[in-house]
């Protein structure tokens, strides 16, 4: 099985990437967010592999990140996910982001993803509820926020009294602490948070 690639990215396309490792392109399958992290053609690059073996062909899936192949991996035992979706998964939402989603059940942010119906929403929140919880990848993801303690959920109560619902409000605020870091600032989050709402 392969694990992992090191090597010089030959191309990139939407969806897949070509790692040319010692004058042997392997195709790989991505999230828009790994394919997003990789440098551009021909510059080195490494990337954690998932191999995945068929009657009819072996995939390989590529990530920039641990998190996001633990969570590959979780998303497709649960039925009718496969690595396809599972991609489209981890496209729309981020690590972050999933634990939010799944904390508050919030189907519809599941559903931005392609190949994601209500139906399989539900039984993603459904399954994945236990099971997040055991992932060494979680540790540090838990809590929607890398900050200091409360100032997720006081960004939250903030959107909450302003008339959001908690679970469209969780997503967009961990977005935001995702993307400001952890010395993220309480009115920063909420302005920025109100904008990732009204976009």
């Amino acid at each position: 099985m392969i694990a992992l690639l090191t090597g010089r990215i030959a191309a990139l396309e939407d969806g897949t990437c070509i790692v040319d490792v010692g004058g042997v392109g392997y195709l790989v399958h991505a999230s828009t967010r790994t394919l997003a992290a990789l440098p551009a053609a021909p510059a080195p690059a490494r990337l954690l592999i998932e191999t995945q073996v068929r009657e009819e062909a072996i995939t390989l899936y590529g990530f920039a990140d641990p998190a996001e192949r633990d969570w590959f991996r979780l998303l497709t035992t649960v039925q009718g996910v496969g690595g396809k979706v599972a991609l489209g998964v981890l496209s729309a939402l981020s690590p972050r982001e999933l634990v939010a989603a799944i904390a508050a059940g919030d189907r519809a942010s599941l559903t931005r993803a392609q190949g994601v119906g209500p139906r399989l929403a539900v039984r993603l929140l459904t399954e994945l509820r236990d099971k997040a919880g055991a992932m060494p990848a979680t540790a540090g993801l838990a809590t929607p926020h890398p900050g200091p303690a409360g100032v997720a959920e006081d960004a939250l109560s903030a959107l909450v009294n302003l008339g959001y619902r908690r679970p469209e409000a969780q997503p967009a605020v961990a977005r935001v602490l995702d993307r400001l870091g952890p010395d993220a600032k309480l009115d920063a989050v909420i302005r920025d948070s109100l904008k990732e709402l009204a976009a």
